[in-house]
């Protein structure tokens, strides 16, 4: 009954006016099972998506035509119009928490962060390449710009490690810090949050050894970079829940925002603003951040991955 509710719901988004489609954001609610549509101008939700079970994140399709959502406890995968939000197909995937498609378009990697694997499928046919056991709890993913070699942090056991995309070989699993999260491959260095560290980790690429670590704040949960490949900003989930700009090549801090709520994936509008889900408080922020001025709206409960349709970043490791 609750597919059939999935799809009634979606068909009528489907053949709905589309006049908000420039403006709108897709917002997956991981507590809700649901997914939100809402309005940018008006910071309305204007059409509400029931899914399973537990969906995270999403990641955009080589060819910008399918809009993948994972979810997780479900074990699906939704193909969604990146444009319309339409369900399009539903895939059978195991344990979809994060996923980001190789630079080169060849492969979804995908992280069971509940079952302890990451996968690695074919972007054309989605048919399974290869299957990593890795303890334990692995959950985000990067790659580097060649598309040779993957990045996955194992947050339940302090490490992270590095994937030969080309050999389906781990070329090194090494302990980074207490609680590592998002990850980033950036001007040669892998950038690694930590949340029981308060900062992120700079590590080797070749080796995994610990260069120095950036203290931020408390819960380092997420990385992203601006459009503009200058600023580096670090989501700090813990109390005073910050976001932290950095410059992105010397790493020096910039400036901090005041943003309550928990705040864990962006992106960011063609104006300048970013848009960031606040996990712990059921809403998304909208932040100037010239001025500083947050507002912020209501979706559903656990709010986690966040989209716009030609969004440069989210926590789906759709990085460039």
């Amino acid at each position: 009954m609750k597919r059939l509710g999935l799809l009634a719901a979606v068909l009528v988004w489907a053949f709905a006016p589309t006049a908000h489609a420039q403006t709108s954001v897709l917002v997956i609610n991981s507590g809700a099972a649901s997914l939100s549509v809402m309005d940018l101008q008006s910071r309305t939700e204007i059409a509400h998506i029931p899914v399973l079970r537990e969906p995270h994140h999403w990641a955009l399709s080589p060819d910008g035509k399918d809009l993948l959502i994972g979810d997780s406890a479900a074990n699906e995968v939704l193909f969604l119009d990146p444009t319309t939000f339409a369900l399009k197909r539903r895939l059978t995937i195991a344990d979809p928490y994060q996923m980001g498609f190789s630079p080169d378009g060849k492969y979804l990697v995908v992280t069971g962060i509940a079952r302890g694997q990451v996968d690695v499928y074919d972007s054309h046919s989605y048919a399974l390449v290869h299957r990593f056991k890795l303890k334990s709890m692995p959950s985000h993913v990067d790659f580097t710009p060649d598309s040779s070699t993957a990045f996955i942090s194992l947050q339940g056991s302090g490490r992270a490690c590095a994937i030969d995309l080309r050999n389906m070989t781990v070329l090194w699993n090494e302990v980074v810090g207490p609680a590592p999260a998002g990850v980033m491959y950036l001007n040669g260095k892998l950038l690694v949050a930590d949340m029981g560290a308060d900062g992120f980790e700079v590590v080797d690429p070749t080796n995994g050894h610990v260069e120095r670590k950036i203290t931020t704040a408390p819960g380092a949960h997420q990385l992203f970079l601006s459009p503009d490949r200058k600023i580096l900003y670090v989501n700090n989930r813990i109390a005073p829940s910050q976001i932290v700009a950095l410059d992105a090549v010397t790493l020096k801090e910039i400036r901090r925002y005041q943003v309550p709520g928990g705040p864990d994936d962006m992106v960011f509008t063609p104006d300048g603003h970013i848009v960031v889900t606040l996990r712990f408080v059921a809403k998304v922020g909208i932040l100037d951040p010239k001025t500083g001025v947050l507002e912020t709206f209501p979706v559903g409960r656990s709010p986690h991955g966040i989209y716009i349709k030609g969004a440069i970043n989210s926590g789906g490791g759709n990085k460039p």
